[in-house]
């Protein structure tokens, strides 16, 4: 189910991707060309760039794409390694995921209350909708961190 739900979100990243490639050609060529510009249309564009970054943490993390030092990493062996990334899941990875989470609640919470929205003219409705992506990432990540660690876990075993 973890699996499903970690390609799912890195599926709406795809398309999210390709959806803010098209927007930003028409409207650098709106802005360019005919010297229009939308506020609504850049905020966008912002929220999409959002959605590529934060549901694409998981997926990232599914595939070993993440940031670490490789220079080292790599020269040790494969039993080092999975040690190294059980003490990086235990002691970063899920601390900070539910960190983030738990202030992350309540700022999204705040946000939705208030029915908080762009302060721009022209500008985007429903902010807390953006923000509650936030949330969804870092829930996302600790399913994904949860499964890799049994995975590691079961492989030094072996």
């Amino acid at each position: 189910m973890i699996e499903k739900l970690i390609r799912t979100s890195a599926n709406i990243t795809a398309l999210a991707l390709a959806m803010l490639v098209v927007l930003v050609v028409y409207d650098a060529s709106m802005r360019y060309l005919f010297s229009q510009g939308s506020t609504a249309l850049q905020e966008l564009e912002w929220h999409l760039f959002d959605v590529v970054i934060l549901l694409s943490i998981a997926y990232t993390m599914k595939e070993g794409a993440h940031v670490r030092v490789d220079i080292l990493y790599d020269k040790f062996s494969p039993k080092t390694r999975k040690i190294i990334d059980i003490i990086a899941t235990l002691f970063f990875i899920l601390p900070l995921s539910l960190l983030i989470i738990y202030i992350g609640y309540d700022f999204v919470h705040i946000s939705f209350v208030q029915n908080e929205a762009s302060s721009n003219p022209g500008g985007l409705p429903y902010r807390w909708v953006v923000k509650s992506l936030m949330v969804v990432a870092f829930v996302l990540l600790v399913f994904q961190a949860l499964k890799s660690l049994v995975e590691d876990i079961r492989e030094i075993r072996k």
